[in-house]
């Protein structure tokens, strides 16, 4: 640092709860008090199959603009990084900027993808004019989010990138000054919630070209296609011919709309977008180590499991710390590794094809982050 540049502290203020997450703010300050540089740290349980862990995010990350591009970004992921190894041992970025978070031990882990809904095949599929009421379906109240919390968590109870939703959890997008936020549809059966969906939060006066659901969770088959109804009527009576729906494939929602005729859009971000970073990988695999076991089942022996956990834990099988991270969370399989140069001794190839399957499989599903868990 020159004579002629201001000297700069890091700070932390930890537990501070923003839209029920736990949040960390992590602060670069000259010795005079003037704001440098800032970013929030957040802690959430992320899957990484049936069993989660605890972890923190990295987002808000912004430099004054007297002070970019003199290094202190760097020296605050770099500060703010090392004290997240302390207290986790996987890091994620949400949306992260290309080309930025890589230097730091980030790599894209989770492809982007939606489903796109004809209104004419609902209408199809349905044998129904939509231009009556779905039965059942009306807006949400907050006495419906402990249903819905119950709901997404066992729906995607297996599911990599997804969020354990605790009891407080409301990431719904509230209502303010010229935005009417999140719009709720919640199926009631019986008196019981079976489903619900959410819209994007428009702002008010967006044109109406366009109707995308961030969520859509049911219980069972019926309940997805009649909430679908319900959607492809508020298309309907908007003149719109298509809607998008941010759920995977291989959910419940997915197989319903694939049945009634859909595409499903995936991309692929070669830098920036989902990221994620290992910061402990003994520890890391110590706390995934039962859900290897489920994955594996009864591959191999105990004495071969054990040689090759024990292997994958050291940094002997899989050395690459970015390329594990992909392998654990199913974005890439042990085929994906060998085409990008890394190998595996033969004794150990059944129980790593075993271990890592690439997401969409029986034993692990698609990754998948969805809207609402973004930050």
């Amino acid at each position: 640092m020159s004579d002629h540049e201001p000297r700069v502290a890091y700070t932390e203020l930890a537990d501070q709860e923003v839209r029920s997450l736990r949040v960390r703010h992590c602060r670069l300050r000259t010795a005079g008090g003037e704001p440098v540089a800032e970013l929030e740290v957040l802690s959430f349980q992320p899957r990484f199959g049936a069993v989660a862990v605890a972890a923190e995010g990295i987002g808000g990350v912004e430099t004054q603009p007297g002070f970019r591009r003199q290094g202190h970004m760097g020296r605050l992921l770099r500060q703010a990084l090392a004290g997240m190894a302390q207290r986790v041992d996987v890091a994620f970025v949400s949306d992260g900027i290309e080309g930025v978070y890589e230097q730091f031990g980030f790599v894209g882990s989770v492809a982007e993808g939606h489903l796109v809904i004809p209104v004419r095949n609902v209408e199809q599929a349905a044998g129904e004019d939509l231009g009556t009421a779905v039965p059942g379906v009306r807006s949400s109240s907050p006495a419906d989010l402990p249903a819905m919390i119950r709901m997404y968590n066992t729906a995607h109870a297996q599911r990599p990138w997804t969020h354990v939703r605790h009891a407080g959890w409301n990431r719904l997008i509230p209502q303010a000054t010229w935005k009417p936020g999140s719009q709720t549809l919640v199926l009631q059966t019986d008196g019981a919630a079976v489903g619900y969906a959410v819209l994007e939060g428009r702002a008010f006066g967006d044109p109406l070209g366009s109707l995308t659901v961030d969520e859509l969770v049911a219980e069972n088959p019926a309940a997805a296609r009649l909430l679908l109804m319900a959607i492809a009527r508020l298309c309907w009576k908007r003149r719109l011919s298509e809607f998008i729906v941010r759920e995977p494939a291989d959910s419940l929602t997915g197989r319903v709309a694939r049945q009634m005729g859909c595409t499903y859009q995936q991309r692929f971000p070669p830098s920036g977008g989902m990221m994620a970073a290992i910061l402990n990988r003994s520890s890391l695999m110590r706390n995934l180590e039962p859900e290897l076991r489920r994955r594996a089942a009864l591959q191999q022996s105990d004495q071969v499991y054990d040689k090759a956990f024990n292997a994958l834990r050291r940094g002997d099988l899989f050395p690459d710390d970015k390329a594990l991270i992909r392998l654990l969370l199913g974005y890439w399989s042990t085929d994906d590794a060998y085409v990008h140069g890394m190998s595996v001794p033969e004794r150990y190839r059944d129980l790593c094809t075993a271990w890592i399957p690439r997401g969409g499989t029986q034993s692990l599903p698609t990754p998948y982050a969805h809207r609402l868990d973004r930050y």
